[in-house]
C-alpha cells in the first residue's frame, strides 16, 4: 500500500478515533506512520496538531498517548 500524502479531517478522524476506542495505545512516530500508511512528514505533521490541540501527549519515551485530562 503507498503512502498516504495528506491527513485531512478525515485522518485525523480516525486517528482520534483510534485512540479513544483504545485509551491504552501508545505509538511511536514510526509506528503511526505505518500503521495509518502515511508519509513520514504527514504523519509527524498529524501527530504534532493532535499534541497542539492537547488531544495526544508525547511520553518520555517518545510514545504518543491520549492526554489524561487534568481535572
Amino acid at each position: 500500500m503507498a503512502p498516504m500524502q495528506s491527513a485531512g479531517p478525515e485522518m485525523l478522524r480516525r486517528v482520534r478515533g483510534e485512540y479513544l476506542e483504545m485509551p491504552g495505545l501508545r505509538l511511536t512516530a514510526a509506528q503511526a506512520q505505518r500503521l495509518w500508511a502515511l508519509d513520514r512528514t504527514v504523519c509527524e505533521e498529524l501527530l504534532a496538531a493532535l499534541v497542539d490541540t492537547e488531544f495526544l501527549a508525547r511520553n518520555r519515551d517518545g510514545a504518543y498517548v491520549l492526554r489524561k485530562p487534568t481535572a
